[in-house]
């Protein structure tokens, strides 16, 4: 309930700084920070809030495993379809502004997430869902699916923090109200991945 209850928070904020005080979001906009304000959007939001809820889909949904299981695939899946957009989107906004790209640690926290997410993400429906590996298989395979889970979704909390930090840097924000919105929002990010963490590793709750 925590951990759900940051995402939410987390929602909020990312939206109420890009829509109030950044300008809002277009993929096609002559303000080109627009553009830039997709890429935080579907990064934040599209990608970590859902890759957390997959992350929790075996302790939070109260069903069937079988049910479980297709909340944590299709969640996963969402967030990989957020992040490639997302990824797009940042490289569509260095082009236009005509700066280079991959110049961060930034960026290359955010590439090598997105990269090792996908990985995952095909290694798990191959060894899980279609056509599923041999039990013993699974078995072995699970432990590592678990852990790199977690460690992908830690560095793209990673990649998150230098970005939110980026931006507090060029803008100069201090204390002004935006950006208290812009480091608390970096702050629930990471209660938001302890939370996650914490419902993968402790027992599951009775329904």
């Amino acid at each position: 309930m925590f951990a759900h209850l940051l995402a939410i928070a987390v929602t909020t904020l990312v939206l109420v700084w890009l829509l109030h005080f950044q300008g809002g979001l277009a993929f096609e906009s002559a303000n080109k920070g627009k553009i830039l304000n997709m890429h935080a959007l579907l990064m934040a939001v599209g990608f970590i809030v859902f890759a957390g809820e997959a992350i929790m889909a075996y302790k939070s949904v109260p069903a069937k495993r079988k049910v479980q299981k297709a909340f944590h695939v299709t969640l996963h899946l969402i967030a990989l379809a957020a992040g490639v957009v997302g990824v797009y989107a940042a490289f569509k906004f260095k082009h236009e502004v005509e700066e280079k790209d991959m110049t961060s640690l930034h960026s290359w926290l955010g590439m090598i997430t997105i990269c090792l997410f996908g990985l995952q993400w095909l290694l798990g429906f191959f060894s899980f869902v279609f056509p599923g590996a041999e039990m013993s298989a699974r078995g072995s395979y699970r432990p590592w699916h678990v852990f790199g889970g977690l460690a992908i979704f830690f560095l793209a909390i990673s990649a998150a923090q230098t970005g939110l930090l980026e931006t507090s840097i060029f803008l100069v924000l201090g204390l002004s109200q935006e950006g208290l919105i812009v480091n608390f929002t970096g702050l629930l990010l990471f209660l938001f991945a302890v939370g996650v963490g914490l419902s993968s590793v402790l027992p599951r709750g009775r329904y």
